[in-house]
């Protein structure tokens, strides 16, 4: 089943190229800290601005380097079908545990093509594959209604990202779908909301600097430790809101930078971190004590 804390992992640079020294550090900093799966190639790993020859060589590097050590999940997601299953069926090869696969992005498909689209990528793959449902970035909302259906149709179908913000309808995709179903939280504010609710994990950028304290949260929720979770919620709601100070990941990565971990580097079209943003995050980065 899919579950734990994933880490939606940044895709450091240096001198425009693929850092994998540091890439090699991030992935051992998150098997030391009990991380339960780490994504590759997501939105935080900024997988749009990489080359298909980058992307066939980082995706190789981490699949040896992580050694099953800890769960592998791919994003294959993109706006062309026959792309889409291309990528899906590269994770398959590479020994990944889930794909994840984005709504289609400017295409504005209607409710009954996000259902045909994502049931033609699983009827044309093998892979456990996970919906990712992030309306912000795509345009596009996959309803309760039509994650329900492909789940229940899909028998690969295990689970989605949701990062819609609608506790509503996290809260029927929970109720409709069967208990092997899981629906993993992708925004970092509602974690513990949807983990109290009875999503099965997270898939965090805040891990990338505090993978402890979110594998701790699920932790605390899989015991039912209602308190100590709630604790963590409290704890992490500050730093949370800072990663998204501007556009994800620029500031999760430049709070890697100033934690030693990475260069500060970001491809266009995402740029540098403003000064007087910088400021705020530092002051917040200090009161945690990560620098």
């Amino acid at each position: 089943m899919l579950k734990g804390s994933f880490v939606a992992l940044v895709t450091p640079f240096k001198n425009n190229d693929i850092d994998f020294s540091s890439l090699e550090n991030l992935i051992d900093f998150h098997i030391t800290n009990q991380t339960d799966g780490i994504l590759l190639c997501g939105t935080t790993g900024e997988a749009p601005s990489l080359s298909s020859e980058e992307r066939d060589k980082l995706l190789d590097f981490c699949s040896k380097k992580i050694n099953r050590q800890t769960k592998i999940m791919i994003g294959t997601g993109t706006n062309n079908l026959e792309h889409t299953i291309e990528l899906t069926r590269q994770a398959e090869k590479l020994g990944a545990d889930f794909a994840l696969v984005i709504t289609p992005y400017y295409n504005k498909p209607t409710q009954s093509g996000l259902y045909h689209y994502f049931k033609e990528v699983h009827d044309k793959t093998n892979i456990p594959i996970v919906i990712y449902n992030v309306p912000g970035r795509t345009g596009v909302n996959i309803s309760s209604k039509i994650t329900t259906l492909l789940s229940k149709e899909c028998d690969r179908i295990v689970g989605i990202k949701e990062a819609s913000g609608n506790i509503v309808q996290a809260s029927e995709i929970i109720r409709d779908t069967d208990p092997e179903f899981s629906l993993m939280s992708g925004e970092d504010a509602l974690n513990w909301p949807l983990l109290s609710i009875g999503a099965k994990g997270v898939i965090s950028v805040t891990a990338n600097i505090l993978p402890k304290e979110l594998h701790n949260l699920v932790s605390f929720s899989e015991q039912n430790k209602i308190e100590e979770a709630k604790e963590m919620h409290l704890k992490l709601l500050e730093i949370n809101r800072k990663m998204f100070l501007e556009t994800n990941p620029i500031p999760v990565k430049t709070t890697l930078h100033l934690m030693n971990k990475i260069t500060e580097e970001i491809r266009l079209p995402l740029y540098k971190m403003s000064e007087i943003n910088i400021k705020t995050l530092t002051e917040c980065l200090i009161k945690y004590t990560l620098i």
